[in-house]
């Protein structure tokens, strides 16, 4: 049995003790450390509308502490659920630091095939995305540049995704790009681009607007490739 009382899940962990007592199974804490607000999963034989209005009265002390509202599942709804959410639940599954109880993950795994298919959707839901957009925008440039921009971050994300199912993890744009290039054969330019207008909507030498066709063909591409994804 583990159990740490320091950093802000502190009060989460007491509260939820008090709560939930003997049927608290785990509480981990999950995603990038030095982010907040601060992410935690809680594992509990059992879950009443009595347990979530005192959850609900806890609310606002726990965001005071910096932490989110922490996921309420039982093992068996976690354990359950991997096929749907297998990119959220991997998440958790890979930096999950445990605060309460023992490892609860202990024997799960994730299929490369669920990881696909939810890329496949996400994939799928921007490329869509992107053409309703451009022929709501009516084809202005300020719109169709603020498009681009906006959806940024999602393209960026599902690269990673993406280099995970092929068992790699990009650290930087640099890496993210070179897998992309190799990989998936997408311009290095294009997504050199697209990456940097993650981190400010103003790049020298970027016109997000007159970037639309590429990143569209880029999209377009990825949806080809994760629609034929093999292990390599």
């Amino acid at each position: 049995m583990h159990t740490s009382h320091g950093g802000p899940y502190a009060v989460v962990l007491q509260d939820l003790h008090h709560i939930f007592g003997g049927r608290l199974q785990a509480l981990v804490a999950y995603g990038d450390p030095q982010v907040t607000p601060a992410l935690s999963l809680a594992l509990v034989h059992a879950i009443s509308t009595d347990d979530l209005n005192a959850c609900a009265s806890r609310a606002s002390a726990w965001h005071r502490a910096g932490c989110a509202t922490p996921l309420l599942l039982t093992r068996d709804e976690f354990a359950g659920s991997l096929d749907a959410f297998p990119l959220e639940y991997g998440e958790i599954l890979d930096t999950h630091r445990v605060i309460h109880g023992n490892d609860p993950f202990s024997g799960l795994t994730i299929r490369d095939e669920d990881v696909r298919r939810e890329c496949e959707t996400h994939v799928k839901s921007l490329l869509l995305h992107l053409r309703e957009n451009f022929i709501e925008s009516r084809g202005r440039p300020v719109d169709v540049a603020a498009l681009v921009t906006e959806s940024a971050p999602a393209f960026a994300q599902l690269l990673r995704r993406l280099a995970r199912l092929d068992g790699e993890s990009p650290s930087t744009s640099q890496e993210l790009t070179t897998y992309a290039t190799n990989r998936i054969r997408l311009e290095s330019r294009v997504v050199g681009d697209v990456l940097a207008l993650t981190k400010t909507a103003s790049v020298a030498g970027v016109d997000p607007a007159r970037l639309f066709p590429d990143y569209l063909s880029a999209v377009e591409a990825m949806w080809q490739f994760v629609d034929h994804w093999r292990v390599e």
